[in-house]
């Protein structure tokens, strides 16, 4: 019997498991190296190593998020840690309901991120215990969230779940071992910094965070400073510096207008870049009236 597929840790807002079946289209058959700058929960790269496309290659994973790449370091380097911490918060979830959610998010999570956030790099400072209070409130809040107040702390609510799964302790174990492969890395950096070396024939899988479609669908941001329409151009830029330099580029994003210009530019044209669009389904708004089914773009140099 084979082995179950490994699956994203967190539910994270805009993950890409259910657009998996229009990207898988677009992995290129031959390739050096794979670089995620955007990790989030990291659905591309786990379906990427369920297929056996990262084998003997090396993988740089990145995200500007602290926690995330904290967190994914607890799992690969303290998974036994994570396992019994979170094991621990799943029962007084069972007993206590959304009540153990806001007690652990303000008595716990928050002030013990208040205290990693002052180190040069927070997410060497995250212990396994935050990596499981982390995947806790990210299972039990609302609609996967991760957002910050203007004072950096955790502020998303409970959501209405009724018996979720929290603890998956097989497949915790399944990430730490793929995490430990050779040649994987995990790094807090900015998209640019992440990609100044790639180059020809290496993979790049970039999923920002989204262009809002409307100002209702502007409800989260996965750090403090959000990512702005001028870090939109900017990623831009590089997503042409790359595809001009020989990389395979596949890239997701919104089809609002301004992304819908950005990638119709001549300069993205002449770089061989095209944007096709895709179903999917928007969850995240503060309107359920505007939730639904929505197109989004996938935009790459590669040709099917």
């Amino acid at each position: 019997m084979s082995e179950a597929p490994l699956r994203p840790i967190l539910k994270w807002a805009g993950g890409k498991r259910q657009l998996l079946p229009e990207l898988r289209p677009y992995y290129p058959k031959h390739f050096d190296r794979y670089f995620e700058p955007f990790v989030g929960s990291g659905a591309v790269f786990m379906d990427l190593h369920n297929g056996g496309l990262l084998d003997g290659r090396a993988v740089r994973l990145s995200d500007i998020n602290a926690d995330i790449i904290g967190c994914y370091r607890m799992v690969r380097d303290a998974v036994d840690d994570v396992i019994e911490a979170l094991c621990a918060l799943e029962a007084r979830y069972r007993t206590e309901g959304s009540a153990s959610f806001y007690a652990v998010r303000d008595g716990e999570f928050n002030p013990a991120r208040r205290e990693v956030r002052g180190a040069a790099d927070p997410s060497a400072a995250y212990t396994p215990s935050l990596a499981a209070m982390l995947i806790f409130l990210n299972r039990t809040g609302y609609n996967g969230l991760f957002r910050l107040n203007a004072g950096g702390d955790f502020n998303v609510p409970a959501g209405r779940h009724v018996r979720p799964r929290i603890c998956d302790e097989a497949n915790l174990r399944r990430l730490s071992a793929a995490l430990n492969r050779p040649g994987v890395a995990l790094d807090v950096r900015a998209f640019d910094s992440a990609l100044a070396d790639a180059g020809a024939s290496d993979f790049v899988y970039l999923d920002p965070p989204y262009a809002p479609l409307s100002t209702t669908a502007r409800f989260t941001s996965y750090t403090a400073g959000g990512f702005s329409a001028a870090e939109q151009a900017r990623l831009q830029e590089a997503v042409i510096d790359l595809a001009s330099r020989g990389a395979f580029v596949l890239l997701s994003n919104s089809s609002a207008p301004e992304i819908r210009r950005l990638y119709a530019s001549d300069n993205a044209r002449r770089a061989g870049l095209r944007a096709k669009t895709v179903p999917a389904r928007r969850a995240i708004n503060s309107r359920a009236s505007s939730r639904g089914p929505v197109q989004e773009y996938v935009i790459t140099n590669i040709t099917r």
